[in-house]
């Protein structure tokens, strides 16, 4: 059996999803979102940038990446060689699995296989001289993830069944150049059990268990799988607010479905999580369960009215630092008017542009409340703002007439959703984005494409889409409303 490095990534970060690369049938495999590719991508570039700044005379195996052992042998005669810098080295090694045999009653062969980023050479002793080498990764992450660590421990073990000795040290090179290193000693142990955990998995075919956190699994192409899964069960990792840790405290007192937490006494599980968690997922679930909004027991404060209400959204591009679209919705209840105003930067450059015409768009109408839905909108007036010169008290008067409302649903309503962002919130009141499959990620390719091509079909969906973000934000509001007010 192959384990590879990106196995075991994929095993750190979700066991389910390394077994199902495994084990799993192609048929249930989405294709890969566009918003994966560009990650590869963006992390290639910053590879590229990271060679040509700290390691420009380096060599690569000429030998076929898909074969795989033989591209090992050959880095390994690099090694030998003394060269001082290998870039896409890989590293082979294999040995009997010292666990249990297999469902065959056969004792299986592990094989072992990395490809660190770069192989450096550092004085020392090895097998081969004065010298040995040390292990270099290169992430995309902005901190030293525990999975980056994991794979570092890898390779160093690998370069250590060649070389002889471990690498004295081990590096991690980030976003920005930021450079960690890593503790072997902390860090291999973890490693092995990891290791050994991943293989007794995949050998003996035991499928790990449905838990879907979105944030983790969005771009995983078994999402679909396992979501269907998840809905048939009853999972409870479907109600908003049951993370990993209480799931394990509510299967101790036997709560394993929806229906069975909606049911349930909360001081069963008070000792356990604290009273006010408890109640409040148990309240979740019984809007899940009777498909029905609640009020909490907190008043809800009154939302603001106007005559003239404006809806705000960002779409934003995080590897650039950039906003590239501010939309605003204007609704004059008086007129019996409705206009969109997507303020769009098609160069990166025109940011400060777009700034200034928001704040123009902004000030005609001082006394309208501007709803938004989440903090970001008001982190983004405070950043802009101070980036392009605005004065304080204009930044602070657009400030006091923003409204989240995504603050204001959270404290106030139970709402019979899996999750708490404005599509799920939208979806279940009715509304339908133009593009079914449009979202913040894929606003951020499609800019991409309109940068690279200049296509301005690109720019077109971009639009749409946040329109259609204003829109939802604007149904969710008076959906708020009439509920608080009756």
């Amino acid at each position: 059996m192959l384990v590879t490095d990106s196995l075991l990534l994929d095993y750190k970060r979700c066991q389910r999803r390394a077994y199902l690369n495994t084990h799993g049938s192609s048929e249930e495999r989405r294709p890969e979102r566009d918003f994966l590719l560009k990650l590869r991508q963006e992390s290639q570039r910053h590879i590229q940038e990271v060679l040509e700044e700290q390691f420009p005379h380096y060599r690569e195996p000429e030998t076929p990446t898909y074969l795989g052992q033989e591209r090992a042998q050959e880095t390994k005669i690099l090694m030998t060689q003394g060269v001082d810098c290998i870039y896409r080295g890989y590293l082979y090694h294999s040995l009997p699995v010292n666990l249990h045999t297999d469902n065959n009653g056969h004792l299986p062969m592990l094989e072992l296989l990395g490809h660190p980023h770069l192989l450096v050479k550092v004085p020392g002793e090895s097998r081969w001289g004065p010298w040995q080498y040390r292990p270099v990764s290169i992430q995309l992450g902005r901190r030293p993830k525990p999975e980056y660590k994991i794979l570092a421990a890898f390779y160093a073990q690998l370069l250590a069944v060649h070389q002889g000795p471990l690498p004295r040290w081990v590096e991690i090179i980030l976003r920005r150049g930021n450079a960690y290193t890593v503790d072997l000693l902390e860090w291999l142990p973890r490693f092995h059990q990891t290791l050994a955990d991943c293989v007794q998995t995949l050998i003996h075919q035991r499928e790990p268990e449905v838990f879907i956190s979105r944030q983790r699994c969005n771009l995983c192409h078994w999402y679909d799988h396992c979501y269907a899964i998840a809905q048939e069960q009853q999972h409870l990792s479907l109600v908003p607010g049951v993370t990993p840790s209480r799931y394990e405290s509510l299967q101790t007192v036997g709560v394993l479905t929806i229906a069975s937490l909606a049911q349930l006494q909360t001081q069963q599980v008070a000792e356990l999580m604290g009273t006010a968690i408890a109640e409040q997922l148990q309240q979740q679930a019984l809007a899940l369960v009777e498909k029905r909004a609640m009020a909490k027991e907190k008043k809800a404060y009154p939302l603001p009215r106007s005559p003239v209400e404006l809806y705000f959204d960002i779409e934003a591009e995080p590897e650039r630092n950039l906003d590239y679209l501010l939309g605003v919705v204007v609704v004059d209840h008086g007129q019996k008017t409705e206009k969109f105003y997507g303020f769009m930067a098609k160069d990166p450059k025109e940011e400060g542009l777009i700034w200034q015409e928001f704040v123009q768009l902004i000030q005609t109408y001082p006394n309208a409340p501007i709803y938004h839905f989440s903090e970001y909108e008001r982190e983004t007036i405070k950043r802009l703002g101070k980036l392009y010169g605005t004065p304080a008290k204009v930044r602070e008067k657009i400030l006091e007439q923003c409204f989240d409302l995504h603050h204001y649903v959270v404290n106030h309503v139970i709402c019979p959703v899996e999750s708490y962002s404005l599509k799920s919130l939208a979806n279940w009141l009715g509304f339908q984005w133009r593009d079914a499959q449009a979202s913040g990620d894929q606003s951020v390719c499609w800019y991409d494409n309109w940068l690279t091509t200049g296509d301005r079909q690109f720019l077109e969906l971009i639009l749409r889409y946040n329109e259609d973000d204003c829109r939802a934000t604007w149904i969710l509001k008076d959906w708020l409303s009439k509920f608080l007010a009756g």
